[in-house]
């Protein structure tokens, strides 16, 4: 497969390709020079916590629903506190 380098030095990943490594828009990526070729790989990324969850609750009901069930029934009156003031 070939590609062309754009005048504003891009280049376009054919499809086929992407899709057999599995790359999406914004997969980052890197090069390695090697002599007389470079080398393009997925660059590696920390993995974090939120990464992990991000999408889990798709389709599992409203945030305000999920939210009132986490926080429990102490703060179901719907009583909000000001910054620095107590309950009674």
């Amino acid at each position: 497969m070939k590609s062309v380098i754009s005048s504003r030095g891009q280049i376009t990943i054919p499809v086929a390709v992407q899709r057999a490594l599995g790359w999406r828009p914004g997969t980052q990526v890197e090069f390695e020079l090697q002599p007389g070729a470079a080398l393009l790989r997925r660059r590696p990324t920390a993995e974090r916590a939120v990464d992990r969850a991000y999408g889990i609750l798709r389709g599992q009901g409203r945030t305000d629903e999920i939210v009132r069930e986490l926080r429990g029934p102490g703060l179901a009156g719907g009583r909000r506190l000001s910054r620095g003031h107590s309950p009674d």
